[in-house]
Order: C-alpha cells, then sequence, then structure tokens
C-alpha cells in the first residue's frame, strides 16, 4: 500500500526505518521456530522488494539485519539455522544482482562486522554456526544460475575470512595476557583485510588501544601513522587528495 512512500530518496526515509525495524523486532524477541519460519519469508519479500534499502546509501540497515540473521545462524534449531542460512544467501545473492554482478563488497564488510561484535555479544563460533558457514558453501556450490560468475567465489572468500577472524578471537582469548602476542594476532588479521581499508583500519585501531594500554606509545603512533595513510590513499584515489601515502614518508619509511 505504500510503496510509493517507502521508496522515495533511494528508500532512505523515516517510514522505511519504523517498517524495517518491525521486522527486526520478530528477530530480536525470541520465537517459535514456526514463527521465524514466516520472518524469514517475509524477509526474503522485503529484501527483494526493496534492495536499494540495504545496497545503496547508509549502511545501517544492511548491518543491523545481517547482526540479527546471524544472530541466527548460531540457533539452537537446526531447520531454523537452515533457514536463517538460507536467507543469509538470498541476501548476498541480491547484493550481488544489484552491483551487477561484480561484487557483495557491502555484505561482506557488513558480515565481517557483525560477527565481530557477535562475538563480544553472544559469544558465536560453535559447532552450530560452523554449521551454518557451510550450509552457505553449499548454497554457493549448487546454485546453477551462478556457475559462470564470480560469485560462488566471493562466498566462499567471505565464510573463509569470517572462519579467520572466528579463530584468531579464540587465539586472542588465549593469549589476552600476552600483550605481544596479542598485537602479532591483531596485526596478521590487520594485514588480511589489506584489500578493505575500512576493516584494516578497525583492526589497526584495535592494536593502536592494546599498544597504549601497554604504555607502548611509538607502536601505538605507528598504528595511527598507518591508518592515516590509509586514508590519506584512499582520498588519493577518490581526486580528492595529491599525495596519497607517500606524504608519511617523511615521518617513518615504514609507512610503504
Amino acid at each position: 500500500t505504500f510503496q510509493r512512500q517507502l521508496q522515495q530518496s533511494d528508500c532512505q526515509n523515516v517510514l522505511m526505518k519504523k517498517v524495517f525495524d518491525t521486522h527486526m523486532l520478530f528477530l530480536q524477541i525470541n520465537q517459535s521456530a514456526a514463527v521465524l519460519k514466516h520472518v524469514f519469508a517475509a524477509l526474503r519479500l522485503f529484501v527483494g522488494k526493496f534492495p536499494s534499502a540495504f545496497f545503496q546509501g547508509q549502511a545501517d540497515l544492511c548491518g543491523s539485519l545481517c547482526y540479527e540473521i546471524l544472530k541466527c545462524c548460531n540457533h539452537r534449531s537446526r531447520s531454523t539455522q537452515t533457514e536463517a542460512s538460507a536467507l543469509l544467501y538470498f541476501f548476498m545473492r541480491k547484493n550481488f544482482e544489484f552491483n551487477k554482478q561484480k561484487s557483495i563488497v557491502r555484505s561482506h564488510l557488513q558480515l565481517i562486522k557483525a560477527v565481530s561484535q557477535l562475538i563480544a555479544d553472544a559469544g558465536i563460533g560453535g559447532s552450530r554456526f560452523q554449521h551454518s558457514l557451510a550450509i552457505i558453501n553449499n548454497f554457493a556450490n549448487g546454485d546453477k544460475q551462478m556457475k559462470n560468475v564470480n560469485f560462488p567465489a566471493e562466498v566462499k572468500d567471505l565464510t573463509k575470512r569470517i572462519r579467520t577472524v572466528l579463530m584468531a578471537t579464540a587465539q586472542m582469548k588465549e593469549h589476552e595476557k600476552d600483550p605481544e602476542m596479542l598485537v602479532d594476532l591483531q596485526y596478521s588479521l590487520a594485514n588480511s583485510y589489506a584489500s578493505t581499508p575500512e576493516l584494516r583500519r578497525t583492526w589497526l585501531e584495535s592494536m593502536a588501544k592494546i599498544h597504549a594500554r601497554n604504555g607502548d606509545l611509538s607502536e601505538a603512533a605507528m598504528c595511527y601513522i598507518h591508518i592515516a595513510a590509509l586514508i590519506a590513499e584512499y582520498l588519493k584515489r577518490k581526486g580528492l587528495f595529491s599525495m596519497g601515502w607517500p606524504a608519511f614518508l617523511s615521518i617513518t619509511p615504514n609507512i610503504k
């Protein structure tokens, strides 16, 4: 009935936020498996009808949805896990189609951020969650329509990176009293996101905090210089800054 109003400003409007929040409430309040089945069906319809709400403009709706679906991927009920995994796969596929079959950058980024949040909030990462990741990979391998495009490889790369984050976080917990080992793990995570500046920055900031907490101020400063160089390089590619990372060479040759 209100489709025209919902689609105003590329779906970035107050009414869309209210409708979306109502859908999210069904996932935030405990439901029976039977109700969740219908909630997932409603969300599939919602994403299919209004993809620009998630894949264009601000990323907050996309991030919230990724967070709630991932939480369901860790659900006790096997059928709910499967339904949540199917919805997540559908969501990534929609992102790929919306981007004219180029990439799933937005859902990739938001899912990794959601995983990082959920590790702290809900302690995900056990066998239930791993089972859901395997289901998503199976969907990608068996999707005949996507056989000749890059999508299955992108899904595989995403699930692999989620496992890396889970593994690294488990190791970090083991070494939380060994600051040098902890920072080493943070550093390898930051490096694994060399191609995703926003996540690389997240892990570099996390490293800087650990260094500052331990009184290692020159190391913390090095992290911040790397973040600044990362932003400078991004601005250079956007044509907004002429120098890029070499602007910081006079401070440290390490910036290369």
